[in-house]
């Protein structure tokens, strides 16, 4: 059983930059892969961005590409997601989200929902003001 907890949320302006970090305990981090979600209220869980378990493959949302960096750390267990020129539609609470490794998975089909994940975060809120 993998444990996820997220950090790094808050308040933000319009074109400003946070960085969340989620760090993960009670399994072998290296062995899934991992992505973050958000969720706006009213709205569905959608996915922003993946990292593979070795941190060489990554796959983003149109809206976080060009603008939001996701990148691990297995020896630290952590997993991070920059986000620059930030948006006030980017608000929302952000989960992070693990998956066993699965050699016929590919990182593309987070972007087809929540379902891939195995485990999951309990958010951190994210909120950018215009």
């Amino acid at each position: 059983q993998v444990q996820l907890v997220e950090s790094g949320g808050g308040l933000a302006q319009a074109g400003g930059s946070l960085r969340l970090s989620c760090a993960g305990s009670g399994g072998l981090f290296y062995t899934y892969d991992m992505a973050w979600f958000r969720q706006a209220p009213g709205k569905e869980r959608e996915f922003v961005a993946a990292i593979v378990w070795s941190g060489g493959l990554y796959h983003y949302s149109d809206s976080a590409k060009g603008r939001f960096t996701i990148s691990r750390d297995n020896v630290k267990n952590t997993v991070t997601l920059q986000m620059n020129s930030l948006k006030p539609e980017d608000t929302g609470i952000y989960y992070c989200a693990a998956a066993k490794m699965q050699p016929d998975r590919r990182i593309t089909d987070w972007g087809t929902g929540p379902t891939v994940a195995d485990y999951w975060g309990q958010g951190t809120q994210v909120t950018v003001s215009s």
